[in-house]
């Protein structure tokens, strides 16, 4: 693929489930669930007073969240759910990039918090009206990084064959995972954190679409960093697990890394001109703007959509950065990154057409 033709941000698109979770209303909830056992309650709900958060979206309505359920019930409800978000997610990108579903010649599906076989691909093929020879990649286990490595994923895959056009859906059911009968500090954060959304992007090398250059991605993994993030299994689903040091370990270990990204690009901080940085939470945000040089509350994006909509893990960036798209792409090159299980930066790079 000749160099002059670069991956595009032809489409991007977001959605977000029908039931709406007023963060008073999940911390009444929470209270009534650690009320006559953890000693320190009240200690442990200013949670969700300091999360930054005012709503998330949900799936399911509060009462039904508050209900045990087994493996046999949430798998059941992640494939029915999970599959009628990115069916709107792609219609809408593919919308958006004033294409139908007939001109796409690869799918890629980035999901961590279900299992469905059949795919979710291979599922949305039978909803919407893509050729039979489209190419499928469903990706699992990226968590909060899935969206901006699946734009790299996304755009190498494009650039893999010339005039090729990737639809990328990223979907997460964060607050599926709740488990009511677990009234640990980790469940309780991840109650006070989670909403449930999808984004679809449109990635294409065809030369007929525009839209941003992705001119570059890349992601750095730690070692012996496997406890930081991530899934642990339960009878009851996924139970999360959290390290309380990640804004600690961002202030001191992403900006190296982030650097070397940036020089591989020949670029450095300063030539900057938009950030769509994961919201993974409040103080993840505060070491970010840290890092990154920007005045304390200037990620306005990544707050925003953290207020609005909480952590949705890997669809969260993709949202951050439609924030900056639709509100003018600033001059210049746009950094979007996230940190995800492993423990793992991932990174991408565009450049609005202007600046390409």
């Amino acid at each position: 693929m000749p160099d002059d033709l670069p991956a595009r941000l032809t489409g991007l698109a977001t959605t977000v489930p029908p039931h709406v979770l007023d963060q008073a209303a999940v911390r009444a909830a929470a209270a009534e669930m650690l009320a006559g056992g953890a000693a320190d309650t009240d200690r442990l709900l200013t949670v969700f007073d300091s999360a930054g958060i005012e709503r998330r979206f949900a799936t399911r309505p509060l009462n039904v969240l508050r209900q045990p359920s087994g493996w046999r019930e949430r798998s059941a409800h992640y494939e029915a759910a999970a599959l009628a978000l990115i069916e709107t997610a792609a219609k809408r990108a593919l919308a958006d990039a004033g294409l139908g579903a007939g001109e796409i010649d690869a799918i890629a599906v980035v999901s961590t918090t279900g299992i469905a076989t059949p795919s979710l691909d291979a599922r949305l093929m039978n909803r919407l009206a893509f050729r039979p020879d489209v190419e499928c990649l469903p990706v699992f286990g990226l968590g909060c990084a899935g969206g901006v490595l699946g734009l790299g994923r996304a755009a190498a895959l494009a650039r893999a064959v010339p005039a090729r056009r990737v639809l990328l859906l990223v979907v997460e059911l964060c607050t599926h995972t709740f488990r009511p009968d677990d009234a640990s500090k980790s469940n309780l954060v991840a109650a006070a954190l989670f909403g449930d959304g999808a984004a679809g992007a449109v990635v294409s090398t065809h030369p007929d679409d525009a839209g941003p250059a992705i001119t570059g991605w890349g992601e750095h993994t730690w070692p012996d960093s496997l406890d930081v993030m991530g899934w642990r299994v339960a009878d009851d689903g996924l139970a999360v697990v959290f390290d309380r040091a990640i804004p600690s370990f961002v202030r001191s270990d992403f900006g190296p890394v982030l650097d070397a990204f940036l020089a591989r690009n020949g670029l450095a901080r300063g030539d900057l001109a938009g950030l769509a940085c994961h919201p993974g939470g409040r103080k993840v945000i505060e070491a970010l703007e840290a890092v990154l040089g920007v005045t304390p509350g200037g990620m306005t994006a990544a707050r925003e959509v953290l207020r609005q909509h909480g952590n949705m893990s890997a669809p969260t960036a993709l949202f951050v950065l439609r924030d900056l798209i639709t509100h003018g792409p600033p001059d210049g090159p746009i950094l979007a990154s996230a940190l995800g299980p492993g423990f793992t930066a991932g990174f991408a790079l565009l450049h609005p057409e202007s600046a390409a």
